[in-house]
């Protein structure tokens, strides 16, 4: 029999052992169970005709997890909602997904104001008041409902971050969530005496896949914290007991960004697993707090898995899975071995740079709801196409080379964002490094870079300039020609960059911008040069490229 997710939420259902933790609340898995089953006869009871779609707008609560065991018991699909999202773009998703009723929390009732949602208001659900605990009532200490479950039905809707255009709706069945879960807990020996930290939103992937499956499988406690907190972190951390940790994006460069103290080590965290993390801040992490930290690559919809191995070169993502390859997304063609030059520069981007794909786990792919146009893109020519790019050395390593909207093109010559990130954020005062195309004003782009700083201390445009100089890999187009200084910059609430919208408001911006002059050297813009700049776009008649 396929393992499901219902059976890993009832396999335990008898047990004292603590399942849950939020502040200074607990839960034994089976009270837990029982929490769940309760919620499943609600959901049951609510039940309409189409697909059996339940909108979760949540932050990490308690409720979260429950009503993920819920839907699990009641064979429903969850959709998670992203709270980050607003006014049409999250009625969108509501509608997109097929939602038949929502489950939320009265602080993000601002958020469905004026919104035309697929479904009547008393279809509305808010946890933590009367009337949650109404509806509740009437099915305390039912029986598990007996349901056939169907291990490869749509159990998750995961939205893709939505960087760029409209996010799309992964879908993730019962069984591939328990075999991931299976599969983690086992890679990482977890057991149940191993405490998960679980400070990612659930309604992402990396939650539910590094974080909460696993936890389950394997029996241990989760610590649910409402938002993630880099100062929070480590007090969690010793208060819990907590021994392992998934992530995605920039959390350790924040957590780093805390004040070190010579006990920081003192602490039980074991393993900090997740992707996406800066490469730099990997080993800082691992040195400051004494912990594993392996970081590794993978899609939402499971088709490119890449994992570091202790051979893995510097920039390097590590070795793929079978059948993992970088295609040119035109031909369909495996692109040549990147090559380097003696300062380990790429020396062939043209030609070695393409998509990150694998040729044997497009069948695995599960699809996208109600996006065939989707679907195809991502499996075209029976290819499991990743949406990024890459290049891969003569030894096997794969390279990442950014979102395959992250390619500039500098006097005729192209080129990725990702080696330029990956060398800005070498300077010892820069802790984040986005790298993106603005428009130039004759053809083509200009490199824009924005940083945030590790000290609020004013931009050293001389230490700057003399620090490019010193990089012997740098590419001759790469140095940027503005340089944008932040506090803090946009991003989803998973932490990636929003590079659209730093595109969007390019040296036009409120953060302080630095020009780089002909000779090398960065002076600070000023408005008469911002207004010189877009005069200069208007004499040749490209105005019209500072609105793209």
């Amino acid at each position: 029999m396929t393992l499901d997710v219902a059976q890993l939420v009832q396999r335990r259902a008898t047990e004292e052992h603590c399942a849950l933790r939020f502040e200074d609340q607990q839960w034994s898995y089976r009270e837990f169970a029982a929490a769940c089953g309760q919620r499943a006869a609600l959901l049951l009871a609510m039940r309409r005709d189409g697909p059996f779609h339940l909108g979760v707008l949540l932050d990490n609560v308690p409720e979260y997890p429950m009503l993920l065991g819920a839907a699990a018991l009641a064979g429903a699909t969850v959709v998670g909602l992203n709270p980050t999202r607003r006014g049409r773009e999250l009625e969108r998703d509501a509608r997109h997904a097929e939602c038949q009723l929502l489950i939320t929390e009265p602080r993000h009732s601002p958020l469905l104001e004026g919104l035309e949602l697929p479904f009547e208001s008393d279809r509305v659900l808010y946890v933590e008041s009367p009337e949650w605990s109404r509806a509740l009532a009437p099915h305390a200490g039912k029986s598990v409902p007996e349901i056939e479950i169907d291990a490869g039905a749509p159990y998750l809707l995961l939205f893709t971050s939505g960087t760029t255009g409209d996010p799309k709706a992964a879908i993730c069945t019962q069984g591939r969530l328990a075999l991931i879960g299976e599969a983690l807990s086992g890679m990482r020996s977890l057991t149940e005496r191993d405490v998960s930290y679980l400070a990612m939103p659930m309604f992402h992937s990396n939650a539910l896949m590094a974080g909460w499956a696993p936890a389950l499988a394997a029996g241990m406690t989760t610590v649910l914290r409402r938002k993630f907190s880099a100062s929070g972190f480590l007090p969690d951390v010793r208060r819990y007991g907590v021994t392992y940790f998934s992530y995605v994006g920039k959390p350790l460069t924040y957590i780093l960004a805390t004040p070190a103290h010579a006990d920081d080590h003192d602490n039980p965290l074991q393993v900090a697993f997740g992707n996406e993390g800066p490469e730099h801040d990997l080993k800082r992490f691992a040195e400051r707090f004494g912990c594993e930290v392996i970081d590794s690559y993978g899609s939402t919809e499971g088709g490119i898995s890449i994992s570091r191995t202790p051979d893995t070169p510097s920039g390097a993502l590590g070795i793929g899975q079978p059948g993992t390859l970088i295609l040119d997304p035109e031909s369909g063609d495996e692109c040549p071995v990147a090559r380097f030059d003696a300062d380990g520069r790429l020396a062939n981007a043209d030609d070695a740079v393409g998509e990150i794909a694998n040729r044997q786990s497009a069948a695995a792919f599960e699809g996208y709801w109600n996006n065939q146009e989707a679907d195809h893109e991502r499996t075209r020519q029976g290819i499991y196409w990743s949406g990024d790019l890459g290049y891969r050395d003569d030894a096997g390593f794969l390279y990442f080379a950014g979102r395959n909207f992250d390619w500039l093109r500098v006097d005729g010559e192209n080129f990725a964002a990702a080696p330029i990130e990956r060398i800005l954020v070498r300077h010892p005062e820069v802790s984040l490094a986005a790298v993106y195309a603005v428009p130039n004003a004759d053809v083509g782009d200009d490199v824009m870079a924005a940083l945030v700083l590790d000290r609020d201390d004013a931009f050293d445009a001389g230490d700057f300039e003399h620090f490019l100089g010193a990089q012997a890999d740098l590419g001759t187009k790469w140095a940027p020609r503005y340089v944008r200084v932040a506090t803090s910059l946009p991003s989803t609430q998973t932490n990636k960059i929003l590079k659209r919208e730093l595109r969007k408001e390019r040296w036009e911006c409120a953060d302080p911008v630095w020009i780089r002059e002909t000779g090398g050297s960065y002076r600070r813009l000023g408005e008469a040069d911002v207004e010189g700049i877009r005069a200069v776009f208007r004499e040749r008649s490209r105005e019209s490229e500072l609105t793209r």
